[in-house]
């Protein structure tokens, strides 16, 4: 895929357009708001079509990553309550389980921003440190610094709200 044209973007268009909005609806966007935010990503993937790496990827998360930050410095809106029922599974069986979510969901919450980022980016995503730098704009020794201390947070976060 060394030529840039419409072809490419279909393609990656195409493979990463689902990604890119789950991205936002992971980071409160409604519906609308994760597939606006996706296609002002597929945009500027399209206007910088030369910097776009092979694996655009974790490329197409640091855009939407910056877009996002951007529009939050511009309009600080109130935070709106999400629906997020579509991301529980049904009620199980297993309350203690779901007990262990919402104790998870809570530790994260009050974890500050970039903990909370790096976090999403490896569990959520699935991406690798190393991809993770990339979305970040950091190194991948940065990176994994990052994450390790994110975690270690989050496991203090976890034993507090346990105790």
């Amino acid at each position: 895929m060394n030529e840039r044209g419409e072809d490419w973007f279909t393609t990656i268009y195409h493979t990463h357009y689902g990604q890119i909005v789950n991205y936002g609806r992971r980071r409160r966007l409604d519906g609308d708001g994760a597939a606006e935010l996706a296609q002002e990503v597929f945009i500027v993937a399209w206007r910088r079509r030369t910097d776009v790496p092979a694996h655009s990827l974790p490329w197409l998360y640091g855009v939407a990553r910056r877009l996002l930050a951007n529009s939050r410095r511009a309009a600080p809106l109130p935070v709106p309550v999400p629906d997020l029922g579509h991301l529980v599974d049904p009620p199980s069986v297993d309350a203690e389980a779901d007990v262990g979510l919402v104790e998870v969901r809570a530790a994260l919450a009050g974890l500050s921003e970039p903990d909370q980022e790096i976090l999403r980016l490896v569990g959520w995503e699935e991406l690798t440190v190393s991809e993770a730098a990339v979305v970040l704009g950091c190194t991948r020794a940065t990176a994994a610094v990052r994450l390790h201390r994110a975690r270690r947070r989050l496991v203090a976060a976890l034993a507090r709200t346990r105790s």
